[in-house]
């Protein structure tokens, strides 16, 4: 049987998480921006999906595994900070063939991208590992329990986010007539993602050094 009286508390501690920016919120800023409203969808549920895996993972019992085996996060965020550096490099390269007239600017395997990014994205695994298993209640299943604490979870971030990279996709439509736009959006998606790996870098570095 189901604890829902957890819930509201949950819910408050979720919102509380997610309201300051992080890796996820800021992604979804610039992949609104940068590839518009199409893209801000499905990033969105690319990152839902990347979400609803550490959810599973958490439910199934493998949080004492990453407990165990500290090493194995700090590897997973460095995979992300390269990741974000990659996206940072071929985002330019992007800006600059817009530059030139040359650039195809289509798909960009948007969904994929959103995943990667949510599940090397060090402050959502934190979470999956170090909350969700304080809210039990007195479920008498716990991995039911578990499961659904994921759920509201990934269905939670998806509505913010979603609704953050939709509003970003609105302002690049107002701007993106304009002569340059496209290069100026694509440029600033790339300093996102350079900003966001260095910060990743630093507190994996930090965490090596504590």
């Amino acid at each position: 049987m189901l604890d829902v009286s957890v819930l509201p508390a949950f819910l408050a501690v979720i919102l509380a998480f997610l309201a300051p920016p992080g890796p996820d919120m800021t992604y979804m800023v610039a992949v609104g921006l940068q590839g518009g409203r199409a893209a801000a969808i499905r990033a969105i549920v690319g990152i839902g999906a990347g979400m609803s895996v550490y959810a599973a993972a958490v439910a199934l019992g493998l949080g004492a595994v990453a407990a165990a085996y500290p090493a194995a996060l700090t590897g997973v965020k460095l995979a992300g900070a390269t990741y974000l550096l990659w996206l940072a490099v071929s985002t330019f390269r992007t800006a600059r063939t817009i530059a030139a007239g040359t650039a195809h600017v289509g798909s960009q395997r948007w969904f994929l991208r959103g995943a990667m990014v949510s599940l090397t994205n060090p402050k959502l695994i934190l979470f999956f590992l170090a909350f969700l298993p304080r809210f039990l209640g007195q479920a008498q299943d716990t991995t039911a329990q578990l499961a659904m604490l994921g759920a509201v979870n990934v269905t939670t971030e998806v509505a913010l986010y979603g609704a953050v990279g939709v509003g970003a996709s609105t302002f690049r439509n107002r701007f993106i007539s304009r002569p340059g736009a496209q290069q100026a959006l694509h440029r600033l998606a790339a300093a996102v993602y350079l900003a966001l790996a260095l910060l990743i870098i630093g507190e994996a570095a930090g965490a090596h050094l504590g």
